[in-house]
């Protein structure tokens, strides 16, 4: 019988031949460990709904972020976790609030080792958990929050932030805070953007994590899972404003989002890996259904696969420690 000239299953033979014509490959350095850092607390506080991830204290988020250097990581990306709330979300804006020291003290740790990233946004202020400040008649407003982002910018690039990340899905954002932290003499401070935030079930865990008071939903602000047109459209008018990096969120359900972005801007593309997602690998593996490290590593690939260049995830660690 004849047999095909072409035989693509030599290049699958071994595990070296494998790693040898591999097209996709993830460095520690392109990946970034999401963390949260708690007001007020000593030692850090499980998460119910994310194994393996806390609520930092000040104390032990240092530890992770000397962790993450050692490792080759590419950066950290801080949340704050406050322990009081009020409408305007002022404690974004306290050089004492939780986040603005969390920076800090990151800073402090990495210097320039290790990129500092920070989530710029009201959502973990505000008592009404919304990212931005309400009108008379509740609904978020664009133009009187985009003030509050400007200070928020500068706040952060003050204690130290590598880069702020605008994730509110405010029109305008990267703008109005590129324009802020420039007057403010921080013109190395890069934003990136989170140009096509979707209003996804996946960030369920989420809002364990940063003990949310979300009164509603946010679909009025955030993306419609099902367009994919008008991600393009927020993505370049976030390249327009000065975004040094772009930002799909989630990734796994929006792998086809990640290409389309990658394909129509230079400047370099992430994705976040969000909670929801990593709670299904995780709850899954528990049950014995999955591997969950090859689960992990396949989740990962496929999002550089797509087109990310960096890829926020809570397996960064471990990923890194296996690389």
């Amino acid at each position: 019988m004849a047999f095909p000239a072409d035989r693509p299953r030599r290049l699958r033979t071994s595990p070296a031949m494998r790693r040898l014509v591999r097209e996709t490959r993830t460095d520690p350095a392109q990946l970034v460990l999401p963390m949260f850092v708690a007001e007020g607390i000593d030692e850090p506080q499980p998460i119910s709904s994310m194994p393996g991830v806390v609520q930092h204290s000040r104390a032990s988020a240092r530890e992770a972020v000397a962790e993450a250097v050692s490792l080759g990581l590419g950066g950290v990306m801080l949340f704050g976790v406050p322990e009081h709330k009020d409408a305007t979300g002022s404690g974004a804006l306290d050089p004492d609030g939780i986040l603005n020291v969390a920076i800090a003290d990151a800073r402090d740790v990495a210097g320039d080792d290790l990129l500092v990233m920070s989530d710029l946004c009201l959502d973990e202020f505000t008592d009404h958990g919304h990212c931005g400040v309400l009108d008379d008649a509740g609904r978020v407003d664009n133009d009187a929050t985009l003030e509050i982002y400007g200070a928020m910018g500068v706040a952060q690039a003050a204690a130290g932030a590598h880069l702020v990340g605008p994730s509110g899905m405010m029109d305008g954002q990267v703008g109005v805070v590129r324009a802020a932290l420039d007057a403010a003499s921080h013109q190395d401070v890069a934003i990136l953007a989170y140009a096509a935030k979707y209003a996804s079930a996946f960030y369920g865990p989420f809002r364990e994590a940063v003990d949310s008071s979300l009164q509603g939903d946010r679909r009025t602000y955030q993306q419609d899972p099902a367009n994919a047109r008008e991600a393009l459209r927020e993505t370049l008018l976030d390249v327009a404003e000065g975004a040094d990096i772009v930002m799909v969120k989630p990734a796994m359900g929006y792998l086809d989002l990640i290409a389309l972005v990658r394909e129509h801007v230079t400047i370099p593309v992430a994705a976040y890996n969000v909670s929801g997602e990593y709670s299904m690998v995780e709850a899954a593996a528990a049950q014995g259904w999955i591997d969950r490290e090859r689960a992990i590593d396949e989740t990962v690939t496929s999002i550089r696969r797509a087109g990310a260049d960096i890829v926020l995830t809570y397996w960064a660690a471990e990923v890194a420690r296996r690389a």
